[in-house]
């Protein structure tokens, strides 16, 4: 359903359960950050009256689950911490930006795919949290996460396919999705969401 092209390292379990904390601060982060680019697409492409209608929806549920994963660290006595840098995310933009013609359609499309791309890798992540964690607290929380993932995911990869005109959507998603899966070779074994 998703498309990636490699699935998460096996071992990747083992550390994000031994780093359960590291997982929900860098998690946090994850939902504060789908948020404001929400919000950042909402002030880029107003033109759009369906996509600023989704979007806010959106940002609004990504601050809800901001919110849950704080909760869920302070039910465990734990803080919220700092941000760390998302090496994941990076590596996607960089690739993304070398397709970038400068064209308000071209902004676009890669605004959708990148967001696509890291909706899709968290929901297969918090699959794997769902099923393999040994905490049946968070095991449900992250089955119902996951279902929420999934549909931003077909949101984004639907905007792009409904307002590209001169853009090979399907291509440069693929081509997305193939790099993606190279990249996820060298991560897979860290105590974050995507690394």
């Amino acid at each position: 359903m998703l498309g990636l092209k490699l699935e998460t390292d096996p071992r990747w379990i083992d550390v994000a359960s031994e780093n359960i904390e590291q997982i929900l601060i860098d998690h946090a982060f994850c939902e504060q950050k789908a948020a404001s680019n929400a919000i950042s697409i909402i002030v880029q492409f107003p033109q759009y009256t369906d996509l600023v209608k989704d979007m806010t929806a959106i940002c609004i549920e990504e601050m809800e689950h901001f919110g849950m994963v704080h909760e869920k660290l302070i039910e465990r006595g734990l803080k919220l911490g700092f941000e760390r840098k998302d090496h994941y995310v990076n590596d996607i933009l960089k690739f993304l930006k070398k397709n970038i013609s400068g064209t308000k359609e071209c902004q676009f499309v890669n605004q959708m795919l990148f967001a696509a791309i890291i909706e899709a890798r968290s929901c297969e992540r918090f699959k794997i949290l769902s099923e393999k964690l040994t905490d049946k607290d968070l095991k449900i929380f992250y089955r119902n996460l996951m279902e929420s993932e999934a549909r931003h995911y077909t949101t984004f990869l639907k905007y792009a396919r409904k307002y590209a005109t001169t853009i090979d959507v399907e291509k440069r998603w693929q081509d997305l999705l193939s790099f993606e899966g190279s990249l996820m070779r060298s991560y897979g074994t860290n105590e974050t969401i995507h690394g």
